[in-house]
């Protein structure tokens, strides 16, 4: 191989579906491991485009199981050459529930949800448990049913 040519790993084209698992924490230091496991695991897989989006969302879906619920948290990651699928499972069995402050109220929180829905092309929480864990809710962000490229999430 030239020197001038870039090092790829050729295990990573060949690979179709990606799928990684994590516990957090029952703890405050929960959304940043998360956020570090998901935005390690995309950057290792070149798909940096998604990285922005992508840890904002599972810092605000771990925030609210540490805020709302007593335990800790799976972080589950499937990617396809399509679809990136974040899914947050917890030990609650109460629904989330999206809250939309009043316009002009300052709120110190309340917004995670409203802002997962408004970066992620989808959200919901998974039909399927995960062991020990009652619901996960989840996140998918790629171009939806076209097969297309990921497309760039940028915030602001």
């Amino acid at each position: 191989m030239p020197a001038d040519r870039p090092r790829t790993a050729a295990h990573r084209y060949a690979q179709l579906v990606y799928d990684y698992s994590l516990f957090t924490p029952g703890d405050s230091t929960a959304p940043k491991v998360g956020r570090d496991f998901v935005r390690t695991v995309l950057r290792t897989l070149d798909r940096e485009p998604l990285v922005m989006a992508a840890t904002l969302c599972t810092s605000e879906l771990i925030t609210n199981v540490h805020l709302h619920t007593k335990g800790s948290a799976m972080v589950r990651i499937f990617l396809t050459r399509t679809r990136l699928r974040v899914t947050v499972f917890d030990e609650s069995q109460d629904p989330p529930v999206v809250a939309h402050p009043a316009a002009g109220v300052a709120a110190c929180w309340g917004r995670g949800l409203a802002l997962v829905a408004e970066l992620a092309d989808t959200w919901g929480v998974a039909e399927d448990r995960a062991g020990r864990y009652a619901k996960g809710v989840w996140f998918e962000l790629g171009e939806a049913g076209t097969g297309g490229p990921f497309r760039p999430h940028r915030i602001g």
